[in-house]
């Protein structure tokens, strides 16, 4: 039972118990979904998806021509990394321990079999992008690790007796990764950060043998570093056309790069939000994902005639595009009230999964508040016919380069069933919103986008909608960052904070993680702790754990290389040391946890942690 104008009774979780007796939040998890299915280019028949069908997030093989599905991996934390070759042949996936991102590629026949190691020689590390050759015999792998920076390796695959071999082509200390191989396998295309902001790539052109052949850098000859991003070669026998990513006009949009010549052709699309584009398999068109104001819509675009036509979708998100061989196009869609699915422009849905179907929830609205760095985009749910003053939740999304969007997201839904309004915000720092936007988060880094999220609490109370004295501040990952440094340095503006997987301790989460997030924190912050002392301290939540007045819940990932378990039992030890009242809630799992029975666990948690503080709440 919900109320109106008050939290509900929280509902237990029943296990795999009868579908009539769940209820529908623990529905919205469990409900098998898949993601948008990638196909092999030389054989387009067979393709490969995600799912969560056995209540773990795996990968999934399905031939298209005989309707066959098989599951391809099958480990206790999920498998969610994976790549089909262009042959069709093999599938490459990332094997890591329990989720702590460090491992290796294995490789598994598209028929079933056994998984090898996929290049034999490589140590592990964490993974810096893969490229494979239509030959099946080439692979360009990107390798990150503390002590060698990045690594790029290409691989020539053995064939029966023949022994394969493996050849460094990249090192730099500061990160990198793997952008294309082209058609034809003579051109290799690398995203960098030589230059020392990890927030702006340049590119990079090699042979196979690690000679350039070009370089496209925006970084430089400004007085404002612009990035650049490889979103594919021409798929052409012999094109050397690289289409890329660029930021110019203020904004993300797609140009042509030929390589071999130098030119660059400029779309200058007329869409007022973020442009990405791949190519359509003949090589004769763009498929374009314009974003805008957290929604997104589809284009195609002909490079001949420089025309631009819509392609029908429904009002919502789409999270992923793919145009098929026939030139049909497919897309996972949905909206913050309808569950995804992946569809086609031929009509209906392309791969429905069997079982149990995944509830609906109640439509998002937008809201726009003038804050200190300019208008702030929210998006807000609240219970069907509720009227306010409600207990209101504020789910902080992560990144912090992301945003929220009108799509699907069982967590936030689970909130509106128990009575709360919703409220995301897209403080500086999101994507989505131009260049000026996302950039202006560096060295003031927490405090900035917590100015604008205390905006958009002003207004929720002043419009009615949210109860001053049930505000629940909550967020994953970098808003469960936010989450912990709101608590500390608004200590009389939250009622409850529940933060998952956060940064709690600045200085100790920078020695401790992965090293390609650290050269984000050196760029967010404009050096190293030792540096900067000054910055971190202002930044990290451990500076204000003794401001906390709210009861806080933490929940996190003992394998997590983002934000390690170290520097979050650091701060644990701060609240009891003064008594302060808390939760910790410590899992076998990384950076989150792909098994769904204990992301149901970790939500009921949070409902039941927010029931019982905000009842005792004044």
């Amino acid at each position: 039972m919900t109320e109106s104008n008050g939290a509900g009774s929280v509902d237990r979780p029943s296990p795999r118990g009868p579908i009539e007796d769940m209820p529908d939040w623990e529905k919205r998890f469990r409900a098998p979904r898949v993601s948008l299915p990638d196909w092999a280019e030389d054989a387009p028949h067979r393709s490969l998806f995600v799912s969560n069908a056995t209540g773990t997030y795996e990968l999934y093989a399905w031939d298209r021509a005989t309707g066959g599905q098989r599951q391809v991996t099958n480990r206790p934390n999920g498998t969610t990394d994976g790549v089909l070759s262009p042959d069709g042949e093999w599938i490459w996936w990332f094997d890591d321990k329990d989720g702590d991102e460090f491992g290796v590629w294995r490789r598994q026949p598209f028929t079933g079999g056994p998984d090898d190691p996929a290049v034999p020689g490589l140590a592990p590390s964490y993974p810096a992008g893969l490229a494979l050759g239509r030959d099946g015999r080439t692979a360009v792998v990107g390798r990150s690790t503390d002590e060698d920076g990045t690594t790029i390796h290409l691989a020539r695959l053995g064939a029966g007796e023949e022994p394969g071999e493996t050849v460094e082509i990249y090192r730099h200390r500061e990160s990198a990764g793997v952008g294309d191989l082209s058609h034809d396998g003579t051109l290799i295309a690398v995203e960098h950060t030589e230059h020392g902001d990890a927030m702006h790539s340049a590119l990079r052109v090699l042979r196979p043998d690690g000679v350039t052949v070009a370089e496209l850098d925006d970084t430089k000859g400004g007085t404002v570093e612009l990035g650049l991003e490889v979103l594919g070669f021409a798929p052409v026998a012999g094109d050397t056309r690289l289409l890329v990513g660029h930021q110019r006009r203020g904004r993300w949009e797609p140009l042509v790069w030929d390589v071999a010549t130098g030119e660059e052709t400029d779309l200058a699309l007329d869409l007022p939000g973020d442009v990405s584009a791949e190519w359509y398999p003949d090589g004769s068109g763009l498929l374009v994902v314009h974003s805008f104001e957290a929604r997104s819509e589809l284009f195609r675009y002909d490079p001949a005639t420089r025309a631009l036509t819509r392609i029908d979708t429904p009002p919502g998100t789409v999270s992923g595009a793919t145009a098929r061989p026939d030139g049909s196009v497919e897309y996972l869609w949905s909206s913050a009230a309808e569950p995804p699915a992946v569809r086609s422009t031929t009509g209906g849905v392309v791969l429905d999964p069997p079982g149990m179907k995944c509830p609906g929830s109640v439509p998002v609205h937008d809201v726009w508040v003038d804050g200190p760095g300019g208008r702030i985009h929210a998006l807000v749910q609240k219970p069907a016919g509720a009227t306010g003053p409600l207990p209101t939740v504020f789910d902080i999304h992560g990144g912090p380069t992301w945003h929220d969007s009108d799509s699907f997201a069982a967590g936030p839904a689970a909130w509106i069933d128990h009575g709360y309004a919703v409220v995301r915000v897209n403080y500086r720092g999101s994507t989505g919103y131009g260049r000026e936007w996302t950039d202006a988060l560096k060295h003031r880094v927490g405090l900035i986008e917590l100015e604008d999220i205390a905006a958009v609490r002003d207004w929720a109370i002043t419009s009615g909608l949210a109860d001053p004295d049930r505000l629940i501040l909550t967020g994953g990952s970098w808003g469960g960052y936010l989450t912990l440094l709101g608590l500390g340095t608004q200590p009389d503006a939250w009622t409850l904070g529940i933060a998952a997987v956060p940064v709690a301790d600045y200085v100790t989460a920078y020695h401790d993680e992965m090293e390609a997030l650290k050269a984000l924190d050196r760029t967010l912050l404009g050096g190293t702790p030792e540096e900067v002392p000054e910055r971190f301290e202002a930044s990290s939540p451990l500076t204000y754990v003794d401001q906390v007045k709210a009861p806080v819940y933490i929940s996190a990932g003992v394998n997590d290389p983002r934000c390690p378990i170290r520097q979050i039992d650091n701060y644990v030890k701060r609240l009891e040391s003064r008594g302060a009242p808390h939760e910790v809630y410590r899992y076998d799992a990384g950076h989150g946890s792909l098994v769904i029975d204990e992301r149901i666990k970790q939500v009921h948690q949070e409902l039941t942690f927010a029931q019982h503080h905000l009842k005792t709440a004044k």
